[in-house]
């Protein structure tokens, strides 16, 4: 099970800059994650051996210059529901607020763990500040600086010893295949469309989301864990919020599996939630198939296919090396196509390619187009090795690793994409000192 740990607060307490600074600035605390962060309020930390998402709420909040009680509760509420903790961020400044003491209401009656980060902590005159939040009626309360990072080490090492243990029996030989996609997409649909056929060649197995039930499918040739997430829409006072909500549990199943299947509605295309999602199944390397659904409801001309996967491609640059299917899950059009494609990418993520293969084709590419020099120095490539990870990873070692610019380590993921088949599977590459 992935831990989720949600900051919560009102605005200008310093979330976004707590935010940052777990998940992009301290390289103890954090995994280095590539790529472009399409959505800046979900990342990945680590601390004291515990791996785990944060999700900044102040960034799914609207409105935010005239904001109110109502929207800031609602976004606690969520937190509370789906998040493992909670770190309450406040303002030694400002001190308690109307709106902060609302938050801590809330926060009272569950028995999550709740850090209070008491921010703005920057020197020690200000630490007797942080006693007036013992008013909450909550035990942990920490003196932080979000900025300078002090304060921030005792709060994490509480913070970990409050996270559970990662399971590790999750990761079997049977792939886990999650359905992936925004509210009224066709997840159901397309669910139902494969388990209803036939009853008896599914079995459940104990969900690890509450919502979310693991059902193993064993049909037409096919052996994997189907991950369910048709149960966003299910709980009630969350439908003003459920896009926050739906990325929340978006998160939780694509943590949790193997390969995704991203729903999209064809007559929506892309949008700003769809790039959301999208963002967390990258930052996570995790296999991706994309469906277009309810193409059966789209007016079609010669070129409409080719048009709509190139316009999508687009909007999904840099990662668009991924199977596009046009699916029906209401009229079952291509949705066995979609299993055996979702095998083929799992059985790209999990390919381990030959050092002697690897080293024979890509130093063929290096010398055909070697690193450029930078200022005088020139850039020696000895060998590469694929790293022993769950998903593709990639380790040049060379003389200079400092000097490599990004525009030439594209060139080398274009390289291994071009000669290994990585389609669907987002890769790291890492330049280490030889």
């Amino acid at each position: 099970m992935s831990n989720i740990v949600a900051i919560v607060g009102r605005p200008n307490v310093g979330k976004s800059t707590l935010f940052n600074r777990l998940v992009g600035s301290r390289r103890a605390i954090v995994k280095e994650v590539s790529g472009v962060t399409r959505d800046r309020h979900y990342g990945k930390s680590e601390w004291n051996g515990k791996e785990f998402s944060v999700i900044d709420t102040g960034g799914y909040v609207s409105g935010s210059e005239d904001i109110f009680e109502g929207e800031i509760r609602r976004q606690v509420e969520i937190a509370i529901e789906e998040a493992n903790a909670i770190v309450f961020v406040v303002d030694v400044e400002t001190g308690i607020t109307d709106l902060d003491n609302a938050v801590a209401d809330i926060l009272r009656q569950t028995k999550k763990p709740i850090v209070v980060a008491a921010n703005k902590v920057d020197n020690n005159e200000r630490i007797n500040d942080t006693f007036e939040f013992y008013q909450f009626g909550l035990e942990n309360i920490f003196g932080i600086s979000a900025i300078n990072g002090s304060g921030t080490g005792e709060l994490l090492d509480h913070l970990a010893s409050q996270l559970q243990d990662e399971e590790v029996s999750k990761k079997s030989e049977i792939p886990r295949i999650a359905i992936i996609g925004k509210p009224n997409v066709g997840k159901s649909s397309l669910t139902n469309a494969l388990l209803g056929e036939d009853r008896n060649i599914v079995t459940d197995i104990s969900g690890t989301t509450r919502d979310a039930i693991d059902t193993h499918f064993n049909a037409f040739g096919f052996d994997m864990i189907l991950v369910d997430t048709a149960g966003i829409r299910k709980k009630s006072k969350v439908h003003e919020d459920i896009e926050f909500y739906s990325v929340m549990r978006a998160i939780r199943a694509i943590e949790d599996c193997d390969v995704c299947l991203f729903m999209v509605d064809a007559n929506d295309g892309v949008q700003k939630q769809d790039l959301s999602i999208f963002s967390v199944i990258e930052k996570n390397k995790k296999g991706v198939v994309l469906l277009i659904n309810k193409w059966d409801t789209i007016d079609k001309e010669t070129q409409t296919t080719k048009n709509y996967e190139d316009a999508t491609l687009e909007k999904l640059e840099p990662f668009n090396d991924l199977p596009i299917l046009f699916v029906s899950a209401l009229n079952k059009q291509r949705i066995h196509k979609a299993l055996e494609t979702a095998m083929e990418v799992y059985k790209n993520r999990t390919q381990k390619i030959p050092t002697s293969t690897l080293n024979e084709v890509m130093q063929a590419a290096i010398e055909k187009n070697p690193p450029p020099s930078i200022k005088g120095k020139y850039i020696k490539i000895k060998y590469v090795t694929q790293l022993p990870t769950y998903s593709p990873t990639f380790a040049f070692f060379c003389n200079l690793p400092q000097y490599v610019r990004d525009s030439y380590k594209r060139y080398l993921e274009n390289q291994l994409r071009k000669n290994f088949n990585l389609t669907g599977v987002p890769i790291r590459v890492y330049f280490r000192k030889k």
